[in-house]
């Protein structure tokens, strides 16, 4: 499990951050509560689940290569 202060570490947070920020702009009681604000501290949370849905796909990618770096190769 890498730790949170390598490059490693940083990649898994970052991902995990933005995936979860997506998954929670599809329940609509979460939505409404955590990313109505856009700007400022919370606005981290809404740009995140905007960039978690809009680049699915890589997002999802770079997952997968994450996920394969941290059990085959590390």
């Amino acid at each position: 499990l890498p730790s949170v202060y390598s490059f490693d570490g940083i990649l898994v947070f970052g991902l995990l951050f933005i995936c979860t920020c997506a998954y929670l702009k599809k329940v609509p009681r979460l939505n409404s509560w955590l990313l109505s604000e856009k700007k400022g501290v919370w606005g981290v949370f809404y740009k995140a689940a905007i960039i978690g849905t809009r680049l699915h796909i890589a997002v999802a990618a770079s997952c997968l290569a994450m996920a394969f770096y941290i059990v085959f190769l590390k």
